[in-house]
């Protein structure tokens, strides 16, 4: 099956990534539905993974100014360790730095750290609660400064 990631626009699309956050992290992992979707999803870059058609994840791009926050992350739980993960994080990446990112992080549950530090990231202070769930934060390392015009 053919994976595709693309940034999303449409109501009905992020209905899609919505439901597929709610499955992982509400259902999944025990995340209360009313701090599942956001503020955020307002102004937030979406993402969505499909494969063969089937939507199956997501992950959004938060700007804070020239800081990019990747997060809500969530695949599908049966098509997990395909791939799909990674694919969503190196999108989200590219479209951080397009728009002139100077730091790039994450708060990543602490199971899958090892994941994120494969893709270059690495962790700065403690771990955190967030949602019930143990975090840390990542920072994105080898990450260029944007040059700055004069």
């Amino acid at each position: 099956m053919t994976l595709q990631v693309k940034q999303i626009f449409s109501d009905q699309a992020k209905r899609r990534a919505f439901a597929i956050r709610i499955r992982v992290f509400v259902r999944e992992q025990g995340v209360p539905a009313e701090i599942e979707l956001d503020d955020d999803d307002q102004h937030a870059i979406h993402f969505l993974a499909t494969s063969g058609g089937r939507a199956v994840g997501t992950a959004r791009l938060v700007m804070h100014g020239n800081n990019a926050k990747i997060g809500r992350m969530a695949v599908l739980k049966k098509h997990r360790l395909k791939g799909i993960g990674a694919a969503l994080l190196k999108r989200s990446i590219v479209a951080a730095k397009r728009r002139g990112a100077g730091k790039i992080f994450l708060h990543a549950q602490v199971p899958v750290i090892g994941f994120y530090e494969k893709m270059g990231f690495r962790c700065v202070g403690r771990v955190f609660d967030e949602a019930g769930i143990a975090h840390r934060k990542m920072i994105l390392m080898n990450h260029p400064q944007p040059v700055k015009r004069i």
